[in-house]
């Protein structure tokens, strides 16, 4: 492996398990604790934090991805290359995964700690609210599809350079206030995966729904960022790279 794609990896890895441990760690162990007041709305918060806080530490490293639908959707934007797919994607799961069981460890430390849902996604009686599967299906294509488009839009030419963290991270954190009543928010396969591992039972048994929908939003994303966006630079430093040397 070469040092660009071993910095890329470990970047999206640290990042990965930032948002995990950060967004999940709000609604695990703050929002356990209502005297604290932080509730759906600073869970919604964190996420956003944690993607906005990395967008700008490694996203120049990576492409600041931190998601498998991103990745998916940016590579059918046509903004990630090829080889950079399955590699990324690897990576932000494995991420999800341990950063879900160093949270476990620490939420476990409380005496009279009940892990619950353990912050996982689901539908039907999963969902917060009780959402059906249909409606947490659409919920998760929309949202990842108008993420990816926020996505694509603000890191494509013309946008103002170097601020596309911030709309990024105030989208994630919109997504989570709409969602989290419906399916606790996902929009990203890697952080529905880790959770899900750990709470087990149905929240295993349902993160199809969660992988799918996330991917499909994302692909169909991508498709219209190729049409609104065909004359745009590409994002990822990579692929620049590969094309000037093309």
């Amino acid at each position: 492996m070469n040092g660009d794609r071993q910095r890329r990896l470990t970047a999206e890895f640290i990042a990965t398990f930032w948002l995990v441990f950060g967004g999940c760690g709000a609604a695990v162990v703050s929002a356990a604790f209502p005297q604290l007041g932080i509730g759906f709305m600073g869970v919604s918060f964190a996420f956003g934090l944690t993607v906005l806080s990395m967008a700008y530490a490694v996203g120049h490293i990576s492409g600041g991805h931190f998601n498998p639908a991103v990745t998916i959707g940016l590579w059918s934007a046509g903004r990630c290359a090829n080889k950079h797919l399955l590699p990324d994607m690897a990576v932000q799961v494995v991420a999800a995964i341990l950063a879900a069981a160093v949270l476990y460890l620490v939420a476990s430390g409380k005496p009279d700690w009940m892990p619950g849902g353990f912050a996982s996604n689901g539908y039907g009686e999963l969902s917060p609210a009780h959402y059906s599967m249909t409606a947490c299906f659409l919920a998760e294509f929309i949202l990842t599809f108008f993420f990816l488009m926020i996505i694509i839009g603000t890191t494509s030419k013309g946008a103002a350079t170097g601020f596309a963290g911030i709309p990024i991270g105030l989208a994630l954190t919109l997504i989570h206030l709409i969602s989290i009543p419906i399916t606790n928010t996902s929009v990203n396969p890697a952080r529905s995966i880790g959770p899900a591992l750990f709470a087990g039972g149905g929240a295993i048994g349902q993160l199809w729904l969660f992988i799918v929908a996330p991917i499909a939003g994302a692909i169909l994303a991508g498709v219209f960022g190729r049409v609104l966006y065909e004359n745009s630079s590409i994002v990822d430093t990579t692929v620049v790279e590969e094309r000037r040397t093309a």
